[in-house]
């Protein structure tokens, strides 16, 4: 259990990361820890009973299964030396030493989802009219893009594991940023103007999905 003193917390709070599965006590500055960590313990059930909600985690090993850009395609591993992955038939392909297969295939997704969402940045931005600086990608757990006021666009590489209508509508709404650093009602139309339709569905399909995107590449 992580601790953490919060200078503006007014009560002890205790929460769960939903991927990680752990648990993390909220103390206020001046409340008293033992106390706290006493009454933590009294939850003992409940964090239970959370951590079995938590979403499965799906490693990147042979025989998993992934959705990658609206493509299913089952990891598969076999004897030999090619290091290079490749998409053949149904199958995500590779061989080489099997301990470097969730590492290789992680990198590979990287990849695919950097190279996509480029091309998809770059083709909203010329609609829009607007120029964008550099496109990255990572792994942030609180947000799915971002942009920054340098015009620099970063977005989650885990989005190359969505359905393909909810990655773009993050795209339109982070290319909306170059024109409305806010969440005005001017931002909001351009993004549908932009995505081409409601882009609501598709905010929703991450709240009710995104986490179980998290799932993926972690040990179990």
């Amino acid at each position: 259990m992580d601790v953490v003193r919060h200078p503006t917390a007014r009560r002890v709070r205790l929460s769960l990361d939903p991927v990680s599965g752990r648990a993390r006590l909220t103390v206020p500055r001046r409340a008293g820890l033992k106390a706290a960590l006493a009454w933590a313990e009294t939850k003992r059930d409940w964090l239970a009973e959370q951590r079995a909600r938590l979403t499965p985690r799906l490693p990147f090993v042979a025989g998993t299964t992934l959705s990658v850009a609206d493509r299913k395609l089952t990891i598969h591993w076999g004897p030999g030396s090619r290091r290079r992955i490749e998409i053949v038939g149904d199958t995500l392909s590779l061989s080489g030493p099997e301990a470097t297969v969730p590492r290789r295939v992680e990198a590979w997704l990287k990849r695919q989802a950097l190279a996509l969402l480029t091309d998809e940045t770059r083709e909203y931005a010329a609609l829009a009219g607007v120029a964008v600086a550099r496109v990255g990608v990572g792994d942030a757990r609180g947000r799915w893009g971002s942009c920054a006021a340098s015009g620099a666009i970063r977005y989650s590489w885990r989005l190359i594991l969505a359905p393909g209508w909810v990655r773009r509508a993050t795209v339109a709404h982070e290319v909306a940023h170059r024109v409305h650093m806010n969440h005005g009602a001017d931002f909001h139309a351009l993004v549908a103007a932009l995505y081409g339709s409601d882009p609501t569905p598709a905010r929703t399909w991450l709240r009710r999905h995104g986490t179980a995107l998290h799932g993926f590449g972690r040990e179990s």
